[in-house]
């Protein structure tokens, strides 16, 4: 089967070549709009970013990883000192976990328990050992999920607010738990 090439009239070939070229414009004018440098002006219609004014946004503190593995290192060598075997966690403001050191021959259940005094001193912006009291008041308190109230966390504090919680488990009581979290904070504090 042969086929015959029709040819096209002059005014069939103009309006294919238009189209062509609109066809081609249509592309490269989303390319240019896609690929526009920040800071052009948006085009009518379109959505820009929208500048935040006033008291939009906040600023917070956070402790930095170095201070917090000092933090961690001090508890976990203020409790060797004593011949306990324990876990510190250092968690920041928002309770995400930033150190854990797992001391030698610390127990399996004080990985959890270190992060839980940790989280709960720095939501509370308070000792572990002052908010187990508050469960006589409170006995609910201890349903929020991933605290625990026993001694052995404390908060570390700048200008009064609460910017990280050191939690210590595995010592046999948990006031010496807390003394070495102290010792983490006062690392800080220090500066070391």
């Amino acid at each position: 089967m042969t086929h015959k090439a029709r040819k096209l009239s002059t005014r069939g070939r103009f309006l294919t070549a238009a189209a062509a070229l609109a066809v081609a414009g249509a592309g490269t004018l989303g390319a240019v709009s896609a690929s526009a440098q920040p800071g052009t002006a948006a085009q009518p219609g379109s959505a820009a970013p929208a500048a935040l004014k006033g008291k939009a946004t906040t600023t917070s503190t956070h402790l930095t990883i170095d201070a917090a593995t000092d933090a961690a290192r001090a508890a976990l060598n203020a409790a060797e000192k004593e011949n306990q075997r324990v876990t510190v966690a250092v968690v920041d403001r928002n309770g995400n976990t930033v150190v854990t050191l797992r001391g030698d021959g610390a127990g399996p259940q004080s990985y959890e328990s270190a992060i839980e005094k940790a989280y709960t001193a720095v939501s509370w912006n308070a000792p572990t050992s002052e908010l187990a009291k508050r469960l006589e008041q409170a006995p609910n308190l201890k349903d929020i999920p991933g605290t625990l109230f026993l001694a052995g966390g404390a908060p570390v504090t700048a200008a009064d607010a609460p910017v990280a919680g050191i939690g210590v488990a595995g010592a046999p009581s948990g006031d010496l738990d807390e003394k070495f979290a102290r010792a983490g904070v006062a690392a800080i504090a220090q500066g070391r």
